[in-house]
């Protein structure tokens, strides 16, 4: 039989108030690995939607963009959701995704086929009228999205900034004045109307993009983007929005 060598009285070892006793010794010496790591609040994510295809095309290049999106821009985590081409449907899925990820910033894509440039959307107006029909057959004409709401939302994100940041990322874009009055104004205003209506803090807005290059191979004169550029410019959008600082420049046009 073994017996202890005796080595006098053990000292106790200090414990925190309300810590678990353990017989471990802690290794100081021991790295934590960078996931594991709690920082105070959590790192902030950016949501980032975009559109289902519609109206008999085969992609949508605002998801196309989604699903090559890196998974931390600026500091922020990336999350994304695929949106319905629905009226309703499209708030509804969205505003589910805002409550499953609690973000910092929305950033909402669609497309915006025949436009040239990728254009950051200032304004949101309470109206669908619809031109085609949705993906669901709805083609609502002169509806009120909010029966109570106002009768626009601005952006709460910095457009110029954002427009400014994409073109010094050789991406051609600008501020757009008109979401039109598809499912694209449609989620912009829902959107912003959620947020407004539930307290959020999170800052939102809406980017067009044009048609990506595969779509006009038989449209002869259509203008299109590669999906890469329009990538490298919804990055550099992104990271302009976490700044939360817009620019004094012009942006507005003659029409």
């Amino acid at each position: 039989m073994l017996r202890r060598r005796n080595k006098g009285p053990r000292r106790p070892r200090p414990v925190s108030p309300g810590a678990p006793h353990s017989h471990r010794r802690p290794r100081e010496d021991l790295p934590v690995p960078a996931e594991l790591k709690v920082t105070p609040g959590g790192k902030g994510v950016v949501l980032v939607t975009g559109f289902e295809p519609f109206d008999g095309e085969s992609l949508n290049p605002s998801w196309e963009i989604c699903a090559r999106l890196p998974r931390e821009i600026a500091g922020l985590r990336v999350e994304t959701c695929r949106i319905p081409c629905e009226f309703r449907r499209a708030i509804a899925v969205a505003a589910a995704a805002i409550d499953r990820h609690q973000p910092t910033l929305v950033v909402c894509l669609g497309l915006a086929g025949g436009r040239t440039h990728v254009g950051v959307e200032r304004v949101a107006i309470n109206v669908d009228d619809a031109r085609i029909a949705d993906n669901a057959g709805a083609q609502p004409m002169d509806e009120k999205i909010a029966a109570h709401g106002p009768p626009a939302y601005f952006a709460t994100l910095p457009v110029k900034a954002m427009a400014v940041a994409m073109r010094a990322a050789g991406v051609p874009a600008e501020v757009s004045n008109t979401a039109g009055t598809f499912v694209c104004n449609h989620l912009m205003y829902g959107v912003l109307h959620y947020l407004a209506g539930t307290g959020r803090e999170a800052r939102a807005g809406f980017i067009h993009v044009p048609y990506a290059d595969e779509q006009v191979r038989a449209r002869r004169g259509t203008p299109s983007m590669a999906v890469a550029t329009m990538v490298k410019g919804i990055e550099a959008a992104i990271a302009a929005a976490a700044t939360r600082t817009d620019l004094a420049v012009v942006e507005g046009t003659l029409d």
